[in-house]
């Protein structure tokens, strides 16, 4: 659904004094960075103990991968995708008990995606996975269509719909069905965000209040930056010529999760058309409109992410008017106008971060 391009252009200054430093005293900040989830990951955070975390993140993000990555083959998450009729998981819920936590990330995962699906009317639409291969932005081996089949795609659309994938409750397992074999799921367009949020969680559980936690342009702030002020990140000029380092604009993030989604870096054009990675789940193609890119804010990264894509499948129009509807999201839209000029749109409750109202 989703593939990482760089959307945010993270604005860090390493120097200055931080909160919890004694005068004349610098808070030591420490920045680990790493890969992950086909792209990468950076995380910069205070400790005045100057304990470096990269081997519990490493291993907290390869669990991940393990529970909701569709390229690893024993992942759960490619078990049930190539399964007949789903995965029984021995966990509760609820609890995580009996047992360990494993499968609670594909477990949150899902349940999640669930929840946006509901809200976006199906926008938002884990079950694409098989739309995803056919396009060539998949696990399948990347190979761009060079002669659609319509038929074929909608011979797919009978598999999707995340309807057709179900959870059930029975005694100590929890049985994740599907109502066709050819059901797959695809967790890219929120499973980042999920990473971000996991370290996040990981460095609060250890004391560290001031951080930023960056995977592949999906981003949380909490705290000060080492300057000891709000972290600043910018928002990547959504055109294919752009550099990775031109921004549409610099925003604060405190407090706060962001994720971008967008069309203009992960595409490829065949006889002069261009097709994109966000898949339409009511059309079964590549979703073409004047939306050029949604970052969404909200409290956890995840959910930040999964409207990020949702939207952009939306379109400006329909996308705009949920963002203004759901409390938990706000959203900042970069689109084309009619005479091919770039333009801005935003939530009101964004006015304080952009300026003038984006109504």
């Amino acid at each position: 659904m989703k593939y990482y391009f760089p959307a945010l252009l993270l604005l860090l200054a390493l120097s200055g004094c931080a909160p919890g430093a004694q005068p004349g005293q610098q808070m030591p900040y420490i920045s680990l960075e790493g890969q992950t989830m086909g792209t990468y990951y950076r995380v910069t955070y205070g400790d005045s103990e100057k304990r470096d975390f990269q081997s519990g993140i490493d291993s907290l993000l390869a669990a991940l991968n393990m529970e909701v990555s569709t390229y690893i083959k024993e992942a759960t998450i490619s078990r049930f995708n190539q399964s007949d009729s789903g995965l029984s998981l021995h966990f509760d819920p609820y609890t995580g008990q009996p047992g360990s936590y494993r499968n609670r990330h594909f477990l949150a995962n899902f349940l999640k995606a669930r929840e946006v699906f509901d809200k976006t009317d199906g926008y938002f639409d884990p079950s694409v996975m098989p739309l995803v291969n056919y396009w060539g932005f998949g696990y399948t081996p990347k190979k761009p269509v060079e002669d659609v089949d319509s038929a074929r795609v909608d011979s797919m659309l009978l598999f999707v719909g995340f309807d057709k994938a179900r959870m059930e409750v029975s005694g100590k397992d929890t049985l994740f069905t599907k109502a066709l074999p050819g059901v797959q799921l695809d967790f890219s367009a929120l499973a980042k965000g999920y990473g971000v949020d996991l370290v996040a969680e990981y460095l609060a559980a250890r004391g560290i209040e001031n951080y930023l936690v960056d995977i592949g342009g999906e981003a949380i702030a909490h705290g000060k930056s080492p300057r000891g002020d709000a972290w600043k990140i910018g928002i990547n000029t959504p055109r294919e010529d752009a550099a990775l380092e031109d921004i549409q604009t610099a925003v604060a993030l405190e407090n706060r999760a962001v994720a971008t989604s967008g069309n203009y870096r992960n595409f490829y054009e065949v006889d002069g058309k261009k097709y994109s990675h966000t898949i339409n789940p009511k059309t079964g193609f590549p979703e073409r409109n004047t939306l050029l890119s949604a970052s969404v804010f909200a409290s956890d990264c995840m959910t930040a992410d999964a409207y990020a894509t949702a939207f952009m499948a939306m379109g400006l129009e329909k996308a705009f008017e949920l963002a203004s509807r759901l409390p938990e999201v706000e959203a900042y839209f970069i689109f084309s106008t009619e005479s091919g000029a770039m333009a801005t749109r935003y939530t009101p409750e964004l006015e304080k971060l952009f300026g003038q109202s984006g109504n």
